[in-house]
């Protein structure tokens, strides 16, 4: 059936270079003893393995109900069981939706309404939150890990359905590169989050050959960043398109990243502004450069990139992306220009316009705005949102929303985000969801969401709010509140109490004002108090 050209069109490659299906087929056939994936506790899977893994979870997953073109939520941290849902759900042709594991209460309930899944497949630490939530079309819950989702919700364990002897249903026609793959959710700035489409070739495009051609079919890639990101999910889906490998890791650790990169013979990893900061401030060692990683990818750019490829001989490397579109903008080896992201690549298009999408002068700041040569080469729009998605498309090329300025030698520099997100510790953060939850505090009558700067690059998150009349607004109960209510990344670090926010003369608040006063001296900081949220992390002795 895969045989037949998709079409004949030479800058779409075939099915069996870019759709995980025939992937997982093909590299079964070709290489069957090649090690596709490495865990933490030593165990590693073949490329016949995995596609024997696959093979049953699917065939589970299909005795749930699903069928080519539905939705799947999963709702996991990084581990095997994760890993298999994301192929099992592609190799079915049903579309894989990840949701963040931090996500609670109405973003919850957002997405879940969004995605249209009648199954999530979700760890059993988590399920629980379901009962706080309406849950839409969601009908059945394969949990992993034991757990058992509220009533009416049918629970189903994962490690029976993964042992299933159901077979794969046949497909009525071949999965095609400009199917849609996977609905990723990427944080609002003026509206909830939205569900970015993306089709096979956008996920291939994002990382293929000719936009990171320095990884290849050799490398074995670091996974240590959650799989319901692009940073996650894409680097897996890219290794198993290369034919190549990847090393898993739970979550980042400062401490155990060297180890484990030396045992599993990593050879790329991608490294957050923030991580590399981390590796550097670990006391130097004779081991430094005793390891296998000859390519990092830091982003973003910054200081320290010079003393990383000093320290340990890595060439750095650094990109501009988004979840939308397809890595425009890369860099050489080791650039030597400060803060840079590269120069466009071959195959897409950049402007700088302005607000009326027009051109702006070399050197002055602009708008991003990116199309591709290839066809479903990036986002075909946002679920269920059409104005959202016309909004980002006018006039044929998609709308980044961030600014920046070029150089006369090519280079582009980010400059900041013409919309109101905030990144923290690389989370992409709604401010509007930020104030959503701020507002529902019983004593805050009006909230503003924005960043400022981290002494560890990126964002930290500060919020400005008015009190209720005849109230006031004690900050440490502010922050117990939030911290039941929202994702550990998004609680606010700095509380600056107002008796009313800038506005304009249409009652708009004036964000740029407080963004531009900072981290003034009448702001609240809850570090300060010993006031800290983290990471759910997967427990000890609970399915990995």
């Amino acid at each position: 059936m895969t045989s037949v050209p998709a079409t004949t069109d030479p800058r779409v490659p075939p099915r069996e270079s870019v759709v995980t299906r025939y992937l997982i087929d093909r590299w079964d056939r070709e290489m069957p003893d090649k090690v596709f994936a490495v865990f933490e506790d030593g165990e590693q899977w073949t490329y016949a393995q995995l596609r024997q893994m696959v093979l049953k979870l699917a065939g589970g997953i299909a005795g749930t109900g699903v069928k080519r073109g539905d939705h799947v939520a999963v709702w996991m941290f990084d581990s095997r069981e994760a890993i298999l849902t994301f192929f099992a759900i592609n190799y079915l042709g049903a579309v894989f939706v990840p949701f963040n594991t931090a996500y609670k209460g109405k973003v919850l309930e957002h997405v879940l309404d969004n995605s249209d899944a009648q199954v999530l497949v979700a760890h059993g630490q988590l399920v629980e939150r379901l009962g706080e939530v309406q849950m839409a079309t969601v009908e059945k819950v394969i949990s992993v890990g034991g757990g058992a989702a509220p009533a009416p919700l049918q629970t189903l364990d994962y490690a029976q359905v993964s042992e299933s002897d159901l077979p794969v249903p046949e497909l009525e026609r071949p999965i095609e590169p400009w199917d849609t793959q996977s609905i990723i959710y990427t944080s609002g700035t003026t509206g909830p989050s939205k569900g970015v489409l993306s089709s096979y070739l956008h996920i291939f495009t994002n990382a293929g050959p000719e936009t990171w051609h320095f990884v290849t079919g050799e490398d074995r890639f670091l996974i240590n960043m959650p799989i319901f990101h692009i940073g996650g999910m894409g680097v897996i889906y890219v290794m198993l398109a290369r034919g190549g490998s990847i090393a898993v890791m739970d979550a980042f650790s400062t401490e155990k990243f060297w180890p484990f990169v030396r045992e599993s013979e990593t050879t790329a990893v991608f490294l957050l502004g923030v991580m590399a900061t981390f590796l550097l401030k670990l006391p130097e060692s004779e081991d430094d450069r005793d390891h296998s990683v000859r390519v990092a990818f830091m982003v973003p750019l910054t200081e320290t990139c010079v003393e990383f490829k000093r320290r340990f001989d890595i060439d750095v490397y650094t990109i501009f992306n988004m979840t939308e579109i397809s890595s425009p903008i890369v860099s050489e080896p080791n650039p030597t220009k400060r803060g840079t992201c590269g120069k466009v690549r071959p195959g897409v298009d950049v402007r700088l316009v302005d607000e009326y999408d027009c051109e702006v002068p070399l050197g002055e700041i602009g708008e991003m705005l990116v199309r591709t040569d290839r066809p479903w080469g990036m986002n075909h729009g946002y679920y269920k949102n059409p104005e959202a998605t016309a909004e980002a498309w006018r006039n044929g090329w998609f709308h980044t929303g961030d600014c920046f300025r070029q150089d006369a030698d090519g280079y582009f520099y980010f400059v900041d985000r013409r919309k109101d997100a905030i990144r923290r510790r690389g989370e992409n953060i709604s401010s509007f969801e930020v104030e959503a939850e701020v507002v529902a505090f019983p004593a805050v009558r009006e909230a503003a969401a924005y960043a400022v700067p981290s002494d560890l690059g990126e964002d930290e998150v500060m919020i400005a709010v008015a009190p209720v009349d005849g109230s006031s607004i004690d900050q440490k109960e502010l922050m117990e509140f939030l911290g039941e209510r929202m994702a550990y990344f998004m609680v606010p670090r700095y509380v600056r109490v107002l008796d009313e926010l800038p506005k304009t003369a249409s009652a708009k608040v004036m964000k740029h004002v407080l963004r531009d006063q900072g981290v003034t001296p009448d702001a609240w900081d809850r570090e300060d108090h010993d006031i800290k949220f983290k990471r759910e992390k997967l427990e000890a002795n609970a399915a990995s």
